[in-house]
């Protein structure tokens, strides 16, 4: 007990919403120290030494289909669980020590959100990650419930409150009632398959292949999910199929939302069967709190107005989306009796 508090006072403990897309690190006593992209660019040259990391972040994303054959921009992050255990680790060591300056003595507690559809494998391989990399004590808390906790909903009462939280790889919705989770749905569907989603369309009809990071800027710039929107044209560039050379076109966002068609049905669909899973005394209080949006994807132009007229309840979008799950996290962390009561096993 009095080593941990020894620890406590000479490292900031941390929370960090380790997303497919993006990395957010919030220290206890500094707020939000650190928001990057999940991405790590590695040198494939063999030296002896395996892979050697070249950049974390913002200067890997730079990097991302603009490599030679020696270096890789790798996304260890896939579908809200670890696809790559080493190139995690590396990331994690990377984001702590910049969320202490580099001090190396520290050994913060961390807590790491996870998606609530991770099996007891990937819980292993996330809290031995994040252990290999400094940590001194690991807590996964769902992402949902930090989200809640984040958009400042009272997840402790006997009253259910309802979160949408749309990611890079996942979208999670879950009924949250005194602490805990009644009724979850999770799907591999987020921002980054609707980017895929842009980058097929601008591929069938205009016979022109684009990148990820150019797909993101789309739908982030002309991106909608409603045929009500004020229309609007970009200018996207990419290689052309057929003449193998650069090529430029104009495309609209009638176009960008007919591309996204899909992945949003994906959202709504996982919306409708968690309602239909809910108890109907929960239900009642959802008619009345209505449904919190969180998470990046969420700030898709008019995506809560088409959830507003396909489910007839009342939607709200947290103040920051971004930074609400990393926020909810760093909530708990300073109330250390409620994260041990939300906090997975």
């Amino acid at each position: 007990m009095l080593l941990d508090a020894i620890a406590g006072w000479f490292s900031h403990d941390l929370a960090i919403d380790l997303g497919t897309a993006n990395t957010l690190v919030y220290s206890r006593g500094k707020g939000l120290v650190c928001s990057e992209p999940s991405v790590v660019a590695v040198t494939t040259k063999g030296d002896g030494r395996g892979q050697r990391v070249l950049a974390v972040g913002h200067a890997a994303k730079e990097m991302l289909g603009r490599t030679p054959g020696s270096i890789s921009a790798i996304r260890p992050i896939k579908d809200g669980v670890i696809a790559d255990f080493e190139i995690t680790e590396a990331m994690l060591r990377y984001f702590i020590q910049r969320a202490h300056n580099r001090r190396t003595l520290a050994r913060p507690r961390i807590v790491i959100c996870v998606p609530p559809c991770i099996t007891s494998v990937e819980k292993r391989a996330v809290r031995e990650s994040a252990m290999s990399a400094g940590a001194r004590e690991v807590f996964l808390i769902e992402e949902p419930m930090a989200a809640a906790l984040g958009a400042g909903l009272d997840v402790t009462a006997p009253t259910g409150n309802m979160v949408v939280d749309i990611g890079g790889g996942t979208t999670d919705v879950a009924v949250i009632s005194l602490s805990g989770i009644v009724t979850s749905r999770s799907i591999r569907t987020g921002g980054d398959k609707m980017d895929e989603a842009i980058i097929n369309y601008v591929k069938r009809k205009y016979n022109m292949l684009i990148g990820e990071r150019t797909a993101e800027s789309v739908k982030m710039t002309i991106g909608t999910a409603s045929t009500e929107t004020k229309a609007s044209t970009m200018e996207i560039k990419g290689r052309d199929l057929v003449a193998g050379i650069p090529k430029v076109v104009v495309t609209t966002s009638d176009e960008i939302r007919e591309a996204l068609v899909e992945p949003i049905h994906a959202i709504v669909e996982t919306v409708h069967l968690t309602l239909e899973k809910t108890p109907p005394e929960l239900a009642a209080d959802i008619v009345d709190r209505g449904i919190m949006l969180v998470g990046g994807g969420s700030l898709l132009r008019d995506l809560d107005q088409v959830l507003r007229q396909e489910t007839k309840l009342p939607i709200l979008r947290s103040e920051d989306p971004y930074t609400a799950v990393v926020h909810g996290a760093g909530n708990a962390l300073d109330n250390i009796s409620l994260l041990r009561e939300v906090a997975l096993g």
